[in-house]
């Protein structure tokens, strides 16, 4: 079982008591906390929040800013033992209102300038958010009215009267830190995580403490020592951000992190902070290599880059900035059960089967759940055999769950081949996520947006590759018009699928249109404007593989080559 101790505010204690004055988090614009200063005002969290009903099992949304602050919020609320629900800053709409019902929230710790944003999704009235009680502003309420911080609860964007407003950072600062907290165990659940949905909308990953502390678990043991410094600006609201500043204070390290990653102002970031270990996603690699070369870029302190997936030429990027690269496998659900070392191999594959805690389980298996032979391609599934190592299913939503974890295996979505040596092969995306720039993407939701437009008729979103390695979204519309009356084609032959009456439909004001309604990450960069969809013959359900099949069409309007990224 694992010690509870590696949990991260009990190493975050341990720490403080052994090198209270050692650095513990550091932000690029000056800003630092050393140890017993984290754990001084993590416990000021704590006590503060308890103090306005915050308790174990209480589902607290968070949606917060760059700085410390959502640091904190995951600090506070583990001494608590609460559930964090951490929320995309992007969330707007419909996809926040989704975010805090489906989670049960009965809190949410927020900013004033996000406010609006949080009013607008609970603007249907008391019934579109029934559990939500309570409203935390982390900077305070200054300038706001005191009606609902300034918002006319009267109107289609009101915050219910059943909601309070209230200023954390006013409370925050007349409260006292204490100690005496328990703080959570390996069983607690440490969050609600949203991962993207496919069939349907983003679900809430039910994750407890111990899939927090695995998805790290697998970093080579020289990576970081007690002391030194890695850089990382992945966010708290994914669990890779969470499982690698859990990582970073169980090594008594110092995590240096920026609001958004930089390629022109990384390596002068770890440089100037001594940084020994850099955490990388691959597109943001791809650009690092892209970069024209300059003669110091193996003058810097790293020694290792923990990042996934791995790149084209990766050993050229390692030569060149005089590093080496471990990578894995990482999905919210199952954390990372791939994974290599600083020996990685090919760069194709994403690692092997790990053998060390929680002992891991995968095959890659046919439509039966059957193993499939070396080389073959079929799903991943895995399981674990230590306890509260993975996701406990989803929240709110036991269907899904029941067909994610059928037969007792995790069911990935994704597909691979194993080679006879043991390394996986990731190979493509059975679901239809998206993943761009870091972030999953719901398809479905991508097209609910869309297909709210009154100038179209029916739609489908699907990933195009870039030449970095990401996906970009491809919106394929069917506007309204004459062709309804003619209804679908179920044309199989990709050049069919061009509407002659394109010109009558405007990319642009669909964009225009989309904003405000989705988050920035999620808005399609390329809109292709078409007669119909490749369609199955018995249901005319989309063939969404086939418009992946496609390509970039030539006929696809280009957002970027009008405006600015």
């Amino acid at each position: 079982m694992l010690d509870r101790r590696l949990l991260a505010p009990h190493a975050l204690a341990t720490w403080a008591a052994r090198t209270p004055d050692a650095p513990a988090l550091i932000h690029v614009d000056g800003a630092r906390l050393t140890y017993a200063e984290l754990l001084a005002e993590s416990h000021r969290w704590a006590t503060c929040l308890r103090g306005l009903g915050v308790g174990a099992g209480t589902h607290v949304a968070t949606m917060l800013p760059d700085g410390f602050d959502p640091h904190l919020a995951m600090l506070g609320l583990s001494w608590l033992r609460a559930v964090e629900v951490p929320l995309n800053t992007a969330y707007v709409g419909p996809m926040l209102r989704h975010a805090l019902a489906v989670s049960e929230s009965t809190v949410l710790i927020t900013t004033s300038a996000m406010l609006p944003r949080v009013a607008a999704a609970a603007g249907a009235g008391p019934r579109a958010l029934p559990l939500l009680a309570t409203v935390l502003l982390a900077d305070g309420a200054d300038g706001l009215a005191d009606d609902a911080a300034g918002l006319d609860r009267g109107s289609a964007g009101s915050l219910p009267s059943t909601v309070a407003v209230v200023d954390l950072g006013a409370a925050l600062a007349t409260t006292e830190s204490a100690a005496g907290f328990e703080g959570p165990a390996v069983s607690d659940v440490s969050s609600l995580l949203f991962t993207s949905g496919t069939t349907g909308p983003s679900k809430a990953v039910i994750t407890p403490w111990g899939l927090t502390y695995q998805m790290w678990s697998w970093v080579p043991e020289d990576t970081l020592a007690a002391g030194e410094a890695l850089f990382s600006a992945m966010a708290l609201f994914h669990n890779s951000g969470r499982s690698g500043f859990n990582y970073v204070l169980g090594r008594g390290g110092c995590l240096v992190t920026r609001q958004k990653f930089s390629a022109a102002r990384v390596w002068d970031d770890v440089r100037r902070h001594g940084c020994v270990a850099l955490a990388l996603v691959g597109p943001l690699t791809a650009l690092l290599r892209a970069a024209p070369p300059r003669p110091d870029d193996a003058d810097n302190p790293v020694r290792g880059v923990i990042l996934g997936p791995m790149i084209p030429r990766m050993a050229d990027f390692e030569r060149r900035f005089g590093v080496r690269v471990a990578t894995c496998y990482g999905q919210t659900e199952v954390g990372a059960p791939l994974a290599t070392g600083w020996d990685h191999g090919p760069w194709e594959n994403t690692g092997t089967r790990r053998a060390s805690w929680p002992d891991f389980e995968a095959r890659v298996v046919d439509e039966r759940d059957e193993p499939v032979p070396a080389g073959r391609v079929g799903e991943l599934v895995v399981r674990a055999r230590e306890p509260w190592s993975l996701c406990l299913g989803y929240h709110g939503m036991p269907e899904a769950t029941a067909e994610a974890w059928r037969g007792g295996w995790f069911h990935t979505g994704d597909a691979f081949r194993a080679d006879e040596a043991g390394h996986y092969y990731f190979v493509d995306r059975l679901r239809d996520t998206i993943r761009r720039r870091g972030e999953n993407i719901s398809s479905f939701e991508v097209e609910a947006a869309v297909a709210a437009h009154p100038g179209v008729r029916e739609c489908a979103a699907v990933a195009v590759r870039t030449e970095l390695g990401d996906d970009e979204v491809l919106v394929a519309v069917i506007p309204t018009g004459p062709a309804d009356a003619a209804g679908p084609t179920n044309s199989t032959d990709p050049t069919d699928l061009a509407d002659p009456a394109a010109e009558g439909f405007d990319p642009a004001g669909l964009l225009a249109f989309l904003d405000g309604r989705l988050p920035a990450f999620m808005l399609p960069r390329y809109v292709d404007v078409v007669a119909d969809l490749p369609r199955t013959e018995t249901t005319g359900r989309v063939r969404k593989h086939e418009l992946r099949a496609r390509g970039l069409p030539p006929t696809a309007w280009d957002r970027l080559a009008t405006s600015p990224a």
